[in-house]
């Protein structure tokens, strides 16, 4: 019988995480989609993707807060 990897599981968990908060997360980011047929810039996208990032930051320290209570 194989066991688990620890570092597997938890990637597994952390990607579980990430998934589980990605609704909660895009609603936060409160970003604009693109419109038909134009793409955002380079830094149109870094600065979306640090949004993001600070957003998903922000999501699990809500939900951490909300289950701790």
């Amino acid at each position: 019988m194989n066991t688990p990897d620890p570092a597997v599981a938890e990637q597994q968990r952390r990607y579980r995480e990430f998934m589980d908060l990605l609704p909660l997360t895009i609603a936060l980011a409160g970003l604009p989609h693109s419109d038909v047929g134009r793409y955002f810039s380079e830094e149109q996208m870094e600065g979306r993707t640090f949004t993001v990032r600070y957003a998903y930051r922000a999501a699990r320290q809500l939900v951490r807060e909300a289950i701790s209570k």
